[in-house]
């Protein structure tokens, strides 16, 4: 298992939710922080407990929506003058739910498409030759469970569309030390789920974060939260490392 103690991680969502949740679970095992947010006083609170659980934090602030801002993000992270080993893409948009599936408008698929496909991927391609460079790395992209159903069209297809160039860009790294990997935190009460979810968002860790701390040289799985649910970090890693299926062996 990875001992994350002393690397850096940015962490999208960091602010709410299962983001904050991650950054919480991050810092108890060590890991130094940069937290991304909309605002910078969203992320007050989690900046406050991590760095008072001994790890080191920035807060960086965009609109994924806005992919000039998106760039702006990551020009100032890269100020910092430290590494980034770890990028977990946690934040996303359910845009919303569509009864007449008919009527979906346009702009559903445009504003998901940035927020939950572009942003990350061009997350992804900023950190991902630095990693190839160093030789470490580590990628989450948090995706969605979400099948059969057009009324959520925009959230779901860019969710796949996501799963998509994961898996395409773990093959030009699968075996090595820098690895990208896909998380499904399942149906979860958050403020994108909503109250009536059948999960609570403490369930999804371990297994939301998985994908940090595996050591196989594997890329492009897809690692289901709720599998893990109840589960010690360890326990996790060695059940995510023997059971989980990597594209590429077919």
């Amino acid at each position: 298992m990875l001992d994350v103690k002393g690397k850096w991680a940015l962490i999208t969502g960091a602010s709410r939710g299962i983001g904050y949740l991650t950054a919480i679970f991050m810092a108890e095992h060590g890991c130094n922080l940069i937290l991304h947010g909309r605002k910078p006083e969203n992320c007050k609170k989690v900046y406050d407990e991590v760095t008072a659980l001994g790890v080191e934090a920035k807060i960086v602030t965009c609109e994924l929506s806005d992919l000039d801002s998106v760039e702006k993000m990551l020009a100032e992270t890269d100020t910092f003058g430290v590494d980034i080993d770890i990028v977990l893409n946690n934040a996303g948009l359910q845009i919303a739910y569509r009864s007449e599936i008919y009527d979906t408008p346009v702009s559903d698929y445009i504003e998901s498409y940035k927020i939950n496909t572009v942003a990350p991927a061009m997350i992804c391609y900023h950190f991902l030759p630095k990693m190839i460079a160093k030789g470490f790395g580590r990628i989450v992209n948090t995706t969605s469970g979400i099948r059969l159903e057009p009324e959520q069209a925009g959230y779901s297809a860019s969710k796949a569309a996501l799963d998509k160039i994961t898996i395409d860009l773990g093959s030009k790294i699968d075996g090595t030390d820098v690895m990208i990997n896909l998380a499904d935190p399942g149906w979860c009460r958050t403020d994108l789920g909503g109250p009536k979810a059948p999960n609570s968002p403490e369930s999804t860790i371990p297994g939301i974060v998985v994908g940090a701390f595996i050591d196989d040289k594997k890329s492009g799985r897809l690692f289901r939260a709720q599998e893990y649910c109840g589960m010690s970090l360890e326990d996790a890693v060695k059940a995510a490392e023997q059971t989980s299926a990597s594209p590429y062996d077919v």
